[in-house]
Parts: structure tokens; sequence; C-alpha cells
């Protein structure tokens, strides 16, 4: 107990022996009778005094005061910590006797007693597998304190007469007593995460997720092939090249086609028909259909439209993250002298969560719409005749004849083909259809020819040799 606490004590034991002050009398009254007295209670503080809390921004220290239970003491406890931190020790090999598994504490080799040096990868060290779930190290951690010493010496240096390793904090070479000098090689030393911003390990994809992957690139793969293949095919059937052929034989074909300009009895919607007169065509031009005698208009349904229709409830399953506990995951630092610092928070799992998000819509329902359907008379072109005249090699390309009407006209059609057979790893024969009757006429049976062709057995051009 303080000094301060002492005396208050002695002055309570005083005033306690000593009589309560009595109150004057009044005439008439009785005398009042004295106050009960008791010791006011003093708050409880610690040993070495109460400190006052960090005020408002300042860092909170993890222990507290708990509350006592009846007559107890008060209880001083700290809440659990989520940080834990161990140390890894790494293993190297020595290139000099090819030992392996040589723990990093070890300067020298244990069995031909080298140097560990920064060349030959001598210092490249194997701290084992990490948990691929929370990045965890599957190897034990260092609780050795000569090894927990070594490893809080810093990053390891190299000297630079004899290469070799020593300790962070040391100033001399433990092989050769050099000095160390600024031109000393060292390990780099990774810096440690914020404690505030910890780093994670890699999200874990799920099991079907994965799968749903590997099904994908299979599917992907696939199509892939697939459409390279039909590509690289059509880049290579369209590729042209140049040959030498012989034109075998030539057809013609020509069409002629009568039609007259006939009367026809039509429907139309009546807001798009307007009467008018026809005009006949002469010499099968300048004709107009006309609209005349339009009748029998009935009510028909044209279409449909959209109409709302009040509302309604809408849902669709959508998914989103939930927290759902927590998880450990861990993260290491290469300290650069062997040695690896891991550090392992709780931190929050987040799940998948299905629900149903739902929202009122207008609701639409299709109305039938109506208009007057309308007989009509007007004139149309129909074909009432067709001739057709062919021919091969030597034949003269000529029209078919026919007689017309006034109110006829005549449509026609020609088609011709130059049949070619060309060298291309055997003989090959294709066919070329002139466009002109001059163009078809400038060819004869049995002339050569110089043929580009496609891989895919097309002609492309075709010109005399």
């Amino acid at each position: 107990m303080g000094g301060s606490e002492q005396n208050s004590l002695e002055r309570f034991e005083q005033v306690k022996g000593q009589s309560p002050p009595r109150l004057p009398e009044l005439s008439g009254q009785e005398p009042a009778k004295p106050l009960p007295t008791h010791p006011r209670p003093r708050p409880f503080r610690p040993p070495g005094g109460h400190k006052r809390g960090p005020r408002s921004g300042g860092r909170a220290s993890p222990c507290r005061v708990f509350s006592a239970r009846e007559g107890g003491p008060l209880a001083l406890g700290c809440a659990p910590m989520s940080k834990r931190i161990r140390i890894i020790e790494g293993t190297w090999n020595c290139t000099s006797c090819d030992t392996k598994g040589i723990l990093a504490r070890h300067k020298k080799c244990p069995q031909c007693n080298n140097p560990r040096e920064l060349t030959g990868k001598e210092s490249e060290f194997d701290f084992g597998g990490t948990d691929a779930a929370t990045g965890k190290a599957l190897r034990e951690g260092v609780t050795d304190e000569t090894a927990l010493e070594l490893a809080g010496a810093g990053a390891d240096w190299f000297c630079a007469y004899c290469g070799a390793s020593n300790r962070g904090d040391q100033t001399l070479c433990k092989h050769c007593q050099a000095e160390r000098t600024q031109d000393a090689k060292a390990l780099q030393e990774e810096e440690a995460a914020d404690d505030e911003h910890p780093l994670r390990a890699p999200p874990r994809a799920s099991s079907a997720k994965k799968t749903l992957g590997k099904v994908a690139l299979v599917l992907g793969g696939s199509l892939f092939f697939c459409c390279s293949g039909t590509l690289i095919y059509g880049l290579w059937s369209t590729a042209t090249h140049d040959t030498s052929g012989q034109l075998v034989r030539t057809e013609w074909k020509r069409t002629v086609f009568q039609e007259r300009f006939t009367p026809v009895t039509l429907e139309g919607w009546q807001d798009e028909l307007h009467a008018q007169p026809p005009r006949m065509p002469v010499n099968g031009l300048g004709e107009s259909a006309g609209v005349q005698n339009i009748r029998g208009c009935v009510s028909s349904r044209r279409g449909s439209r959209k109409v709302a229709d009040g509302t309604e409830r809408v849902c669709s399953t959508k998914t989103r993250k939930k927290a759902c506990g927590t998880e450990e995951k861990c993260q290491t630092r290469n300290k650069g002298n062997g040695f690896q610092e891991e550090v392992c928070r709780d931190v929050t799992r987040y799940c998948d969560e299905s629900y149903e998000d739902c929202r009122n819509e207008t609701r639409y329902r299709q109305e039938p719409v109506y208009a007057q359907k309308c007989n009509y008379d007007t004139y149309q072109w129909k074909e009432v005749a067709r001739r057709e005249l062919s021919g091969q090699s030597g034949e003269p390309p000529r029209w078919p004849e026919l007689s017309m009407s006034p109110t006829d006209r005549l449509r026609r059609e020609e088609h011709y083909v130059l049949h070619v057979e060309y060298d291309d790893d055997g003989k090959k024969q294709a066919t070329f259809e002139p466009k002109t009757e001059q163009e078809f006429l400038s060819w004869k049976p049995g002339q050569p020819v110089s043929v580009t062709v496609t891989n895919g057995g097309d002609i492309q051009k075709l010109l005399p040799r």
C-alpha cells in the first residue's frame, strides 16, 4: 500500500474513535439523534498506482481488468492474441562434398568443414512444403534458444576475401578474421508485413470450381482445335496457284419468259388502299397496277399491342458473400540467414450464400388490334409461257421466239459454261462461267489455257495460252 493510502487509513481510525458532533437544540424539541458514520470506500488501484488509459485514437492494450466476484480480488488478464509467430529453419546442400539437408544454423558443412558460400546455390535454402489452404509451413517451428538467437541476428553476409558466410551481427569473418567491408555481399531480408494490413494467402478454389474449370478447359480446347482446323482448311482451300490446261467443250442455255399484265383480286388494309385507275403497258413498259372497286371490308386482327396490367412479383436467385467464421491464414518472410518468420492470423472466412432478390415489375398483357381488311381489283405481271434453247461446242447461242400481245413483255435469261481440263497432280476437270456472250464466243474447244485454280478446285481466272 502506498504512503497516501496509509495516511488516509490512519486519519480514518482517529476520526472513528471520536464522538460525532451534535446539532444545536431548539426549544421544545427533543435532541436530534446522531447520524450514522461509515468510512468512504476508496477505489481499488493496482500496485504501483493507477495509470490513465490511452486517449481516443491510441492503440489499446491487449490486457484489461476483469470484474471480481463477491468479495474477491480483481483479476488482471489478457485477451487471447490472434497473431501467432513461428521461426522456421531451412536446410542447405554442400556443393563440396554433396552433403544434403544441412540445418541453416551451421555456417560450415558438418562433413567437410567447408564454409557455406553465396555461389553454387549453397545459400538457397529449402524450408519444406506449405499447406495449400492456409499457407502454413509443414515443418516444425524452432524452439532452441541458440537457433532463435541466430535467426534474430539479421541477414547473413559473405566475406569479400574468403567468401564464407557470417552472422549479420558480426563485424569480423569467422573463417578468416577479415573485417566486413562495403563490398561484402549479403542476403536480402524481406520486409515485415504491417500488422494492420497483413498479407493473406491466396484464396482457395473449391473443388467444384476446379472441376468446372477443367471441364471448361477441355471444352474450350476442343472448340479451339475444331475452329482452328476449320479455319486452316478454309485458308488452304481458298489459296490459289497457276497451272496449264485445255478447253474441252462449251455449253450455253437461253430462256425467254412471256409475262402478261393480268387483272387480279387482292386483299389489303383499308387505310393503305387509295383508289386510282390502272395504266396498261406499251411494249411491256409504262404500266401502273392501280386500285379499283374497294369492297367487302371486314374487321380482322391486324396484330397486337402490349398493355400494362398491374404489377407482379419477380424473384431471382443470386449469390453473395457472407462471413461464416474464421480460418487460419499464414505468411512467411525470409530473414536472409536461413530462417524464415511465419505469422499466422485468424481471418474472417467468407462463404457463398444464395438468396432471393425480389422486386415488383409492371405486368403486361397482349391486346389484339383490329382493322378493316378489304378486297380490291388491280393488275399483276404473270408468266403465261416459257421457251428454252441450249447448245454445245460449235453451236452459236440464239434466243427462242415467242409471239406477244400488246399487254405482254418478255424476260430473258442466259447461261454459259466452259469445261476445262488441267494438270494438278494428275488430270482434273472444272468449269468456268463467262458473264457475257462476247466473252463466251472468244473461247474455242481444244484451245490451250492458263488456269488460276484454288486448292478446292474452283477456277478463279482463265486466260488463253
